[in-house]
């Protein structure tokens, strides 16, 4: 832990093991999520809703995420992380519980048409509010135990647990919809609940809480310089990245002449081999690369991959060229997001980690808002590869202005 922190932890207390407990918590809770991304599209088909019905799931909960987490961030400044962090994560729970109840009335008939879809989307608005306070405290929680020069890699450490949750998650919910397509979302409310007592029973605070820390109002005096730039490439990465993530399983099920039964299974076998190349890149490549690469020359190198896997999704036609593409997507990222992370980390000092974790969460949120929506939308009005082709072209752009602008961090000195 770096000493401006001054976390108030027991002497035994380890760097290490406060690290793997964190990426344990960090993993189960995305694997929770991950476990819908095969099954929302036909449990919305199953619903009577449209792909642009669909989109609003995303959209509100990413909506709340944008308002919401740099308040948390700023919060976890205030009164310490964990409580922040184990708030988030009951929060999911109950969200998801919620949205898997009034799915299962809405599949019995019991709750149809517009009150179905105001419920549905209500309940995302909660989780959004709530769960977002999870992952700017994680990052914030990495920052304080982490040095600025390991700073890459151990945001890299964040990023494989989430590439490691989106490995096991949707193939989980595939096979759990053979149950019913509300299983998965009654096991992410469980699990959800799991891993915050989990939290609560093993991570120790790892900041001092300090009430004179900068109020949550403040928090966007930050976003100036090459920060600005940062968050702008995290907002419309991330755009880039849902809007493919929630068409795949349209895309999929239309292209291979899939049922509603088969849709599950094949959309989760391609995004846990997503995850799994995303998760080995952040797990393994990133450290070695971060060593001798600044995040600032990384940056450029996961738009140009991540790009070119979004073209190659708009042209293909077969499950394999899909799954490749997939995997070259999840490469992409794999580098972009953590080189993110860690780029807006060194933009800061130590007291201000938990600002600017909320802000990038905030920015992350406005992508994760506006993709679903641009993303269906594409999909049902224009044409079935017109959002790959859309998001191939963002990532173009933003290698144009990293490019021209070129920011950059203050990089610890070698040694």
């Amino acid at each position: 832990m770096t000493a401006s922190q001054g976390a108030p932890d027991a002497p035994a207390f380890s760097v290490g093991r406060a690290k793997l407990i964190l990426f344990l918590t960090i993993f189960v809770a995305m694997l929770g999520l991950s476990v819908l991304f095969p099954i929302f599209g036909p449990l919305s088909r199953q619903l009577g809703l449209s792909e642009s019905q669909t989109g609003w799931f995303s959209t509100a909960y990413s909506l709340m995420q944008f308002v919401f987490s740099p308040i948390w961030g700023a919060r976890s400044e205030r009164i310490g992380r964990k409580p922040v962090l184990v708030m988030g994560l009951i929060g999911f729970s109950l969200s998801f519980g919620l949205f898997a109840l009034v799915a299962d009335l809405g599949l019995r008939g019991v709750i149809t048409g517009t009150l179905l879809f105001v419920l549905l989307v209500g309940a995302r608005f909660l989780g959004g509010i709530l769960s977002s306070a999870t992952l700017p405290t994680a990052q914030a929680m990495m920052a304080d135990l982490t040095d600025r020069g390991n700073r890459a890699a151990a945001m890299g450490l964040i990023g494989a647990a989430f590439g490691l949750g989106v490995i096991f998650g949707p193939g989980l919910g595939g096979l759990l919809a053979n149950f019913g397509l509300t299983v998965p979302v009654y096991f992410s409310a469980g699990l959800g609940l799991v891993t915050a007592v989990l939290a609560r029973l093993t991570l120790r605070e790892t900041r001092v809480p300090n009430t004179a820390a900068p109020a949550s109002g403040n928090r966007w005096a930050l976003a100036q310089g090459p920060v600005v730039v940062f968050l702008v490439i995290s907002a419309l990465f991330t755009l880039a990245s849902v809007g493919m993530e929630q068409t795949i399983s349209f895309y999929v099920q239309d292209n291979l002449k899939l049922t509603v039964a088969q849709t599950p299974q094949v959309v989760g076998g391609m995004l846990a081999l997503f995850g799994l190349i995303s998760a080995a890149v952040q797990g393994g490549a990133i450290r070695p690369l971060s060593k001798k690469l600044s995040p600032t020359m990384l940056i450029p190198a996961g738009l140009v991959v991540m790009g070119a896997g979004m073209f190659a999704l708009s042209a293909a036609g077969a499950f394999w060229t899909m799954a490749g593409s997939l995997a070259l997507i999840g490469i992409g990222s794999a580098i972009l997001g953590p080189s993110l992370s860690a780029a807006l980390s060194l933009s800061v000092n130590e007291n201000q980690q938990g600002q600017i974790a909320g802000l990038n969460s905030s920015a992350l949120a406005l992508g994760r808002m506006t993709g679903p929506l641009i993303g269906t939308g594409l999909y049902q009005s224009v044409s079935h590869h017109a959002p790959y082709i859309l998001s191939g072209g963002v990532l173009v752009v933003l290698l144009g202005v990293v490019l021209v602008v070129r920011p950059q961090v203050r990089m610890p000195a070698p040694g």
